[in-house]
């Protein structure tokens, strides 16, 4: 299994964002729209897997979505912005759709979406998400399966100027958690997702590792630090209450 993205949910435009982030050196593009949930978005791909900073466009149309990514940007961005969940990369979500059931772990079904992008292309892929109640505690993991393989889509982001030769520089090497009971959540995201243990601390994913820490202020169990490997002249950029911090 590949980290596909992370989500980070976030109060400023798309077009902010990528200001903001053009100004570190990194080359970050606007999405587009989800049209059906009244989201938009900004891009920075690495190599393998990418950071998506989602944010509310049409907030009526967002409340009315009923989706569940939807509706953790909705809770959280009620308290502050921040890193929201991380997105697993399949080539199988229906089969894996059929694991989850097997093991009793409720799901949303194999769910469609597509984003249109700012030159009018749409993109689709299906989504699959473990049945949860929307609170502070550490959203658990949800899936993708895109419509194209990985070359493909890679290859078209490089057509329409989304990916440069510096994205594929960059590497997320670690998402660092930080959450009441690490081992709980562990042994967890082991028996749903069959996820190999490095250390007490680390679960592996193909192309990233997930770091567990004890979560030592607050309530609110998230994602805190994404650590990046490849941007040069860069330690750490606090940004919309999270923290990137780059090797």
């Amino acid at each position: 299994m590949y980290l596909d993205h992370i989500v980070h949910h976030v109060t400023k435009t798309p077009n902010q964002v990528t200001i903001d982030w053009s100004e570190t050196g990194a080359h970050a593009v606007i999405g587009g729209q989800h049209t059906y949930w009244g989201t938009y978005n900004a891009l920075l791909y690495t190599k393998t897997s990418y950071i998506e900073w989602l944010a509310i466009e049409h907030k009526e149309v967002a409340e009315n979505a009923n989706h569940p990514l939807i509706n953790l940007l909705l809770h959280d961005l009620k308290s502050a912005p921040g890193f929201g969940t991380i997105c697993i990369r399949t080539t199988s979500i229906d089969e894996l759709h059929k694991q989850l059931e097997a093991k009793g772990i409720e799901t949303s079904g194999v769910l469609h979406a597509e984003r249109k992008t700012t030159s009018g292309l749409i993109r689709r892929w299906k989504m699959l998400f473990v049945k949860e109640e929307i609170s502070d505690a550490l959203p658990t993991p949800f899936f993708i399966e895109w419509e194209e393989s990985d070359e493909e889509r890679y290859q078209s982001l490089r057509e329409d100027g989304t990916i440069n030769e510096s994205n594929l520089q960059l590497r997320i090497s670690a998402c660092e958690f930080h959450v009441c009971e690490p081992r709980e959540i562990m042994n967890k995201w082991k028996r749903y997702f069959d996820l190999v243990e490095e250390d007490e601390h680390i679960l592996l994913l193909n192309n990233t590792k997930l770091v567990f820490k004890k979560l030592e202020n607050g309530k609110k169990e998230r994602l805190k630090v994404v650590h990046i490997e490849g941007l040069k002249d860069k330690e750490t950029i606090l940004y919309e209450q999270a923290t990137y911090h780059f090797h």
